[in-house]
């Protein structure tokens, strides 16, 4: 999986409120555009089967 879509499950999945890409992008102090994100999120269509496959292994242990 591309490295900035894994930075984004763990901020999806460590967040406690509302999560956006800005908001990642300014967690990131900008290493990560919130432009990018929206580009690989629009680019395509992720299910709650694919965020399980990246983090059943974590959830198992």
């Amino acid at each position: 999986m591309d490295d900035r879509l894994d930075l984004y499950t763990d901020y999806l999945l460590s967040s406690v409120g509302r999560t956006t890409a800005t908001g990642l992008s300014r967690l990131l102090d900008g290493y990560l555009l919130h432009d990018q994100i929206s580009r690989i999120l629009s680019s395509n269509e992720f299910t709650s089967k694919d965020l399980w496959y990246e983090v059943k292994r974590l959830v198992r242990s």
